[in-house]
């Protein structure tokens, strides 16, 4: 059985980066077992009904600006796959999860950059799936858990996104690996209660974790949320391993978790 991952995708960059993280992207990719098809949560991709991509051939979306141009020319052709989005449906429909097909959107950065450093190829096929910030974390484990048979079946579950993205906190200048003592203590907070599948301190991780605020600031959690569905495809096996973590610009996360 494939385990779940969180993922962080970090700034659009990394996707024309050879760093520690790129590198440690390609050598997960590179150890797991070949999946079947892929379900990726996107921090980019908000929904207030939950959406299930459902594509002969992805476009690739560029959803960010100001960056080199040789961002703006990479292509990752992922196909769809109709078995897989199926039984997704009638997974949902059996779990009371109400959703929505949709069958013209593209992959976003926080999809693509980290397929295309697992799955340089694109040979492997994927169902894009939206995440809903408005939701209860109780209500977007329950999502991720709703699918986690589909590991069963070696399709492996990643929900991208990032523990600490602040984007008003960055120091763009700051890039020596350096961490903010707040983004450090939000993401060991996270930790000890990750491993230990503490979902009641977890699901009120804004009230409880004292650097809350900075890392997961108040005008936006989508990025930390696609956790919550990764970790409820974990359900089953509830184990937590923190596979990866470093930092840019100060304290933005690149932390990388194992689920089940």
């Amino acid at each position: 059985m494939l385990p779940s991952f969180f993922i962080a995708h970090g700034a659009p960059l990394i996707a024309i980066e050879n760093n520690e993280y790129t590198q440690f992207l390609s050598h997960l990719g590179q150890g797991l077992p070949r999946p079947k098809a892929i379900v990726l949560f996107s921090a980019h991709w908000e929904s207030s009904t939950q959406k299930v991509s459902s594509v002969d051939e992805y476009s690739t979306i560029y959803d960010f600006g100001a960056f080199p141009e040789e961002l703006f020319r990479i292509q990752y052709p992922a196909k769809g796959n109709e078995e897989i989005t199926k039984e997704i449906q009638d997974l949902f429909k059996n779990q009371g999860v109400s959703f929505e097909i949709d069958t013209k959107r593209g992959l976003d950065h926080g999809a693509w950059v980290v397929l295309r450093l697992l799955y340089p190829n694109a040979e492997i096929p994927v169902i894009s799936m939206s995440i809903n910030p408005q939701l209860s974390p109780e209500e977007q484990y329950r999502v991720g858990k709703s699918l986690s048979e589909l590991r069963e079946k070696d399709v492996l579950i990643i929900g991208s996104g990032g523990t600490v993205h602040n984007l008003r906190a960055l120091n763009w200048a700051k890039d020596n690996g350096e961490v903010d003592d707040w983004a450090l203590n939000f993401d060991e907070w996270l930790s000890s209660h990750l491993e230990n599948w503490d979902l009641a301190s977890l699901y009120n991780y804004d009230s409880l974790a004292s650097t809350a605020k900075l890392a997961v600031p108040p005008y936006g959690n989508e990025h930390f949320v696609p956790i919550f569905y990764a970790m409820g495809a974990a359900d089953k096996q509830q184990t937590a391993k923190l596979l990866h973590r470093s930092y840019r610009y100060g304290n933005l996360s690149h932390s990388v978790w194992q689920f089940g």
